[in-house]
């Protein structure tokens, strides 16, 4: 027995020997696929940031401080930190309220296939819808739409954007768009000009005189005969009046009283007319009519493609979400209604705590996702102001191919976004080893 102990030593070596070099056989391709699409490019990139653009002369991390320094990636990391902080949050809140919701409708499936269905569209196909989404005409753009349907809806003011009194006659313009009848009489007429003939109400009619007796009155109109012909400043057939007009009579700087003309641009003040007092038609009755929000601009682009990443992505996050819905002990969920706990308190005091390891996962894969945004921003940002909207994977393409041409300070980029984006995997690696534990 004990003679024979070593050989089958030797055996039992040699045999774990042998499996060993089989399994290293059948990894080795996978592990050459790996160095040549992930080690190699990694490898060549940080090698490649410490060269200048043309590859040839060694500058170090001189790279790395213009990345530093930089005005346009300096705010694509701040961009990018935006992204970081609200995108993944509201992706996964969009997710659990719709997950939720999946419980508690009927027609659930089909409500899960509409959610999940942004998915199924290329990220260029979605960045073009959106880019018409949010465009800026009412007459395309959806958002703009709506926003001018409601505030129509409150504010249905007729308004003549461009109307102005004719030059040399009898009324004045301010610079703040005030046009003033600068004589204080009973009857006043206030012709305009400019009119774009789009702008006129259906119920305009035609100007008429105004009536006379005790206070102020008037008659706001369009100093035009089509055709051509008429006099100038006087009430004719084929004038017609400007209804929706909005007329103050003022007295020195203090509003007295506020009207607005009737269908025929007739208009009355009970108040007397006094050497101080003058009729205005404030600037708002010229302004532009509401158009809506400049969604595409400065200050909304950043926001707007997020709206975008949140619609595709909350499917993604529903479908997971819902996935461990499904395998929570329902026991505790019907112990808490017994008791008298409402849904709010369900959702925020034993839901959300027993998916916290599913929320986990989907939260952070968001932020790995984000880190590398570009397409969305590439596609639904307007040139003149994409680096308001740039983000470092965007800033990376733009240096290095986009007309920078500039290799070194693309390749430092990438590299800086390798390490920010490192440490997320690590800990995402963590937390699976740890749930599979």
């Amino acid at each position: 027995m004990s003679a024979r102990s070593p050989r089958r030593g030797r055996a039992s070596g040699g045999a774990v020997r042998r499996h060993r070099g089989l399994a290293l056989l059948f990894v080795l391709p996978a592990l050459l696929l790996l160095g040549a699409l992930v080690v190699y490019p990694i490898g060549y990139s940080v090698a490649r940031s410490l060269f200048d653009s043309s590859g040839h002369r060694f500058v170090g991390l001189d790279n790395y401080g213009a990345a530093f320094t930089d005005h346009a990636t300096l705010t694509a990391v701040r961009n990018n930190a935006i992204w970081v902080a609200v995108a993944p949050a509201l992706v996964t809140a969009v997710g659990l309220v719709f997950a939720v919701l999946t419980e508690k409708i009927r027609w659930a499936t089909a409500f899960k296939l509409l959610v999940f269905m942004p998915m199924a569209i290329s990220f260029l196909a979605a960045g073009i819808i959106f880019r018409t989404v949010y465009d800026a005409d009412p007459q395309r753009g959806v958002l703009n739409a709506a926003a001018v349907a409601v505030h129509d809806t409150f504010d249905d003011r007729p308004s003549y954007p461009g109307a102005h009194p004719r030059p040399g006659g009898s009324l004045d313009q301010d610079r703040g768009g005030d046009v003033t009848a600068p004589t204080p009489t009973r009857v006043v007429l206030l012709p305009l000009v400019g009119v774009q003939p789009g702008a006129l109400p259906a119920n305009a009619r035609t100007a008429r005189e105004p009536a006379a007796g005790d206070g102020v009155s008037g008659t706001v109109f369009l100093d035009f005969v089509p055709g051509g012909g008429g006099h100038p400043g006087r009430l004719e057939d084929g004038k017609k009046g400007l209804p929706g007009v909005t007329v103050q009579l003022r007295d020195g700087g203090r509003t007295v009283d506020t009207t607005t003309t009737a269908g025929d641009g007739t208009f009355r003040f009970a108040a007397a007319p006094s050497a101080t007092t003058s009729v205005v038609l404030p600037a708002a009755d010229f302004a532009a009519p509401y158009r809506g929000v400049d969604w595409l601009g400065p200050a909304f682009i950043t926001p707007a493609v997020i709206g975008a990443y949140i619609w595709i992505w909350a499917g993604f996050a529903m479908v997971i979400i819902a996935g461990g819905l499904a395998n929570l002990p329902r026991e505790t969920i019907e112990a808490a209604r017994i008791d008298g706990a409402g849904e709010w308190q369900i959702l925020r005091r034993i839901t959300v705590p027993q998916l916290a390891p599913v929320l986990g996962v989907v939260f952070i894969t968001m932020v790995i996702n984000v880190m590398k945004i570009f397409d969305l921003v590439y596609i639904i940002a307007p040139g003149p102001v994409q680096q308001d909207a740039s983000v470092l994977a965007l800033r990376l393409y733009l240096v290095s191919f986009g007309g920078g041409n500039d290799q070194g300070l693309g390749s430092a980029l990438s590299v800086l976004l390798l390490l920010l984006v490192v440490p997320v995997m690590l800990l995402n690696v963590r937390r699976f080893r740890g749930s599979r534990a």
